[in-house]
């Protein structure tokens, strides 16, 4: 129980209000006795409720903490880590980042966002959101007694809807990549692969005789280097189906520019060895986009989708494409286990969907790529 004690000063009598916490004793003074009485009874509740904290905890600096709490951070995958490391440093620490996190409040929150939403409004929602999880394990290691950040709506992103590419822009920019990176663009608009994926593609990981693709890894760069690690969660292993109309494309690439090693990449840089860099594939699309006048394309893959089916809806013929290549969902996939793993293997396509799909790839000549027209061909664009 907390003990009240009285005591006369030269300015007055003072009322000491003494409680334990944890194992040390807390001690604050008052000058009026209902004011040491209420204080008394809410840390009281407060400990009933596991909501009483030390005070001197608190006193550690939200710059301290950040980066003690990044570093502990065991669990985070590296393009996660550097994303967090780039928004405090940026974004959180110069401005709060000598407050105690005692002294943090929900107004001092708000005005911090308010003012970063004025000037970015793209990075507020990310930086907020790190800002509030890394004090949520402030408050689940007994250092605060309630997260400050109780900004509504502080954190939500809205992300602008971007163009989908046509079939005939697609075509346009493949052809305007160039020959060894052609069957990747092609790759990734039919099957829906990330960025990350596709540098990570082996020959081994090609089937073209059955018509599909094993994901099971990915390239990210961290601050100019290129690590190769499994997808962030377990749906990203997946096996992905082929459409027939870009099979010769693969084949034609695997014999050109890829090496006889099952374990050889499949895209790689101008040398041929290892997977391809960033710098060089940011070169490439960007000359790509800029000679077909296609900028509103960037080169890593968003879901546009929102009915639960792949968006094939362009002619009747191939009504049952997201189900014959595979469940309704991200990259015709056919869910998030290898059937190498248990033996299955995925229904063929059908033939009446082979023909529609290659009739009307053929339909889509280069010189269609400059009307920019977005159709709903499939729930996958570039961002």
């Amino acid at each position: 129980m907390a003990q009240i004690s009285t005591r006369r000063t030269a300015n007055g009598v003072r009322y000491d209000v003494r409680t334990r916490i944890g194992r040390r004793v807390v001690s604050r003074t008052f000058k009026r006795r209902k004011d040491a009485d209420a204080y008394a009874s809410t840390v009281e509740a407060d400990k009933l409720r596991g909501g009483v904290v030390d005070p001197r905890a608190g006193r550690v600096t939200l710059e301290v903490w950040c980066r003690s709490w990044l570093a502990n951070r065991s669990d985070l995958r590296p393009t996660t880590r550097s994303l967090y490391a780039y928004l405090l440093d940026s974004y959180v620490l110069p401005a709060l980042g000598a407050n105690e996190l005692g002294q943090l409040t929900v107004s001092i929150v708000r005005s911090w966002h308010a003012s970063l939403l004025a000037k970015r409004p793209a990075i507020a929602p990310k930086a907020y959101q790190v800002l509030r999880v890394s004090l949520n394990t402030a408050v689940a290691d007994g250092v605060l007694s309630a997260n400050p950040c109780k900004v509504k709506g502080a954190g939500t992103d809205r992300p602008s809807e971007r163009p989908v590419a046509s079939m005939g822009e697609v075509e346009a920019l493949a052809g305007a990549v160039g020959a060894r990176w052609r069957a990747m663009v092609l790759l990734a608009y039919w099957c829906g692969l990330r960025l990350g994926e596709l540098r990570a593609l082996r020959r081994s990981d090609l089937d073209l005789l059955h018509r599909w693709v094993d994901v099971h890894e990915q390239v990210v760069d961290v601050d100019g280097h290129l690590l190769t690690g499994p997808p962030k969660t377990a749906a990203g292993r997946r096996r992905v189906a082929i459409p027939p109309h870009i099979v010769s494309e693969l084949e034609s690439h695997l014999q050109l520019f890829v090496g006889a090693d099952t374990d050889a990449y499949v895209f790689t840089g101008l040398q041929g060895t290892g997977p391809l860099p960033s710098a060089t594939w940011r070169r490439s699309w960007g000359q790509a986009r800029s000679a077909t006048g296609l900028g509103q394309y960037c080169y890593r893959r968003q879901h546009s989708g929102t009915d639960g089916t792949n968006g094939t809806r362009f002619d009747a013929g191939c009504g049952d494409l997201p189900t014959r290549y595979g469940r309704p969902g991200p990259g015709h996939c056919f869910g998030s286990k290898r059937p190498s793993d248990s033996g299955s293997s995925p229904a063929a396509p059908s033939d009446s969907c082979d023909r529609a799909i290659n009739a009307r790839w053929k339909q889509s000549e280069p010189k269609t790529a400059k009307t920019k027209t977005v159709t709903d061909l499939h729930r996958y664009k570039w961002s």
